[in-house]
């Protein structure tokens, strides 16, 4: 049967008319938007004050962006090894006929459930509270006074409690998708290897783990993209105004944006563009660095 072009055109007509209005226009004001001096985000194209780069030149020279930079560069970097090895902990294990897996896989994706002001909140008042809190008690129990007496919400040590609240959250989303890919595997391979006598390591790095470069790849990438979106857990941190351990460009972005809090930041919706501009930027070299160093073998299973 032939293809009808015109039948094409029709059904292919809504889903590039959504793309072209709900992503691509949106996205070239964004960057047009960026070379622009903007006081308001209502003001009409007339009222822009065209600058060039300055606003990303103004970028690089702001300490509070740069530190916000920084941070999500911490978050990416130290939360995404501690996220990904337990997820592929927990995936390995509860996909190695571990009894009651339901059950297990639903307490380990439990956090995802609740929103992010739930749970940053449970984490300021009754895990990192320096009097009753869940670390207080736990290392006073086992008389490990100097691990006690820590004030995890303290701005020396906010950014590192910051990083482990938000990575508890993550894990269980990625071991659903790290046990989807290790289920994918025909149980044929691992039964060969038990008669070979290898190793659970041995199975590991060479079956498990070749066969889910893809998983890995797609999971880096969506880490990448929910650490540039980094924004409720900053807030609930900070409430009130942006620190240097909690701030994240989102939060600058707010900030220039909207104008929340003038002292903090001035109001330029064109800086605001820029930060955005430098986001999809991180996003699209990290999907390509993560395509360059996990490349397809093409195996087959």
């Amino acid at each position: 049967m032939k293809r009808s072009k015109t039948m094409l055109a029709v059904f292919l007509a809504p889903a590039i008319l959504s793309y072209l209005i709900v992503f691509f226009y949106p996205t070239v004001r964004t960057v047009f938007m960026s070379l622009f001096k903007v006081d308001n985000i209502t003001d009409a194209l007339s009222k822009w004050s065209f600058v060039g780069i300055a606003n990303y030149k103004e970028l690089l020279n702001e300490s509070l962006f740069v530190a916000s930079m920084k941070n999500i560069g911490g978050i990416w970097l130290y939360g995404g090894i501690g996220v990904f090895l337990f997820a592929i902990f927990f995936s390995v294990t509860l996909t190695s006929g571990v009894k009651h897996k339901s059950f297990y896989r639903a307490v380990i994706y439990l956090p995802n459930v609740i929103s992010a002001v739930a749970m940053g909140t449970m984490w300021i008042h009754y895990v990192y509270n320096s009097r009753y809190g869940l670390f207080k008690t736990f290392f006073s129990a086992l008389h490990l006074n100097r691990l006690a007496e820590i004030q995890w919400t303290a701005p020396d040590t906010v950014f590192t409690s910051l990083i482990i609240a938000y990575s508890f959250g993550m894990v269980g989303y990625f071991v659903l998708i790290f046990m989807a890919g290790i289920e994918k595997i025909p149980v044929d391979y691992y039964e060969a290897a038990t008669i070979e006598g290898t190793s659970t390591w041995g199975k590991f790095s060479k079956i498990t783990y070749p066969l889910l470069k893809d998983v890995v790849r797609t999971n880096i990438v969506l880490w990448t993209i929910g650490v540039v979106g980094f924004f409720v857990w900053s807030q609930v941190f900070s409430p009130l105004n942006p620190e240097m351990g909690t701030v994240t460009p989102m939060v600058y972005m707010y900030q220039s944006v909207f104008g929340a809090n003038q002292v903090v930041t001035s109001r330029n919706v064109g800086s605001g563009a820029a930060v955005g501009v430098i986001l999809s930027i991180m996003v699209i070299l990290a999907f390509v660095v993560t395509n360059i160093m996990f490349k397809s073998d093409d195996l087959e299973y």
